[in-house]
């Protein structure tokens, strides 16, 4: 960084700050620039995968700290940002997630999901073993702020929590396909012990496991249909 560029804004809480607005003029789009990039952009979405077979390969850490600050622009309630992401690369870290996962997996499919839920989850070919969580080489554990923690113990409830940390979950996952990689989504049942495995604060609730990666070379996916633009859109 030179000496004349200015040093990047950091964030600090805004509760109860006035409105402070600054203007946003983004060069619009060229009509035919935006049809061929919405275009790409769903064809490049369209071969996104939902992947449990990973190869242990590396991938670059700026790859995933990309991804991530990708994910963290996610709009949130009230701009309260309710995210943290934890990167996990540790093999004995993440051994220590996949066995604790494991263990609450075989409870859920040994009866504890029901039947119906069962009867969904048997097209995907899903069972209690997670591999993916250590042959994967990184996974992202995504936690929810239910509120600010201050440093001197001071609470501040946060909005819209659930809805917020979806989206950027959402943005994550698209983030890391169009780099070239594979991941998935695990939201074991229950998840206090993400928390604990990873010394996360008391503000903070597990939201999903994601592991990341290539797809292993022998790498299988269920032959699944997604619902044509005509199920999933109505227009009025």
């Amino acid at each position: 960084m030179s000496d004349t560029t200015p040093a990047p804004r950091q964030w600090s809480p805004t509760h109860g700050d006035p409105y402070r607005p600054t203007p946003y003029r983004p060069e619009r789009t060229a009509p035919e620039d935006s049809l061929a990039r919405a275009a790409h952009l769903r064809q490049r979405m369209d071969e996104r995968r939902t992947v449990r077979a990973f190869s242990p390969d590396p991938v670059p850490d700026q790859v995933l700290r990309d991804a991530i600050a990708c994910a963290a622009t996610a709009p949130s309630g009230a701009h309260q940002q309710p995210w943290t992401f934890v990167l996990v690369k540790d093999p004995g870290v993440r051994r220590r997630i996949r066995e604790a996962a494991e263990q609450e997996e075989k409870l859920s499919y040994d009866g504890r999901l029901g039947e119906e839920w069962l009867a969904a989850l048997r097209p995907l070919g899903t069972d209690a073993v997670k591999a993916h969580m250590t042959d994967a080489p990184a996974l992202i554990v995504v936690f929810q702020q239910r509120y600010w923690l201050g440093e001197d113990g001071t609470k501040r409830k946060h909005y819209y929590v659930d809805e917020s940390v979806g989206i950027a979950v959402g943005m994550l996952l698209s983030a890391l396909h169009l780099s070239g990689l594979a991941a998935l989504i695990h939201t074991p049942s229950p998840m206090r012990f993400l928390g604990e495995v990873l010394d996360r604060p008391e503000n903070e609730k597990a939201f999903a496991v994601i592991p990341v990666g290539h797809p292993a070379d022998d790498c299988e996916v269920p032959d699944l249909v997604r619902k044509s633009l005509d199920q999933v859109l109505v227009q009025v």
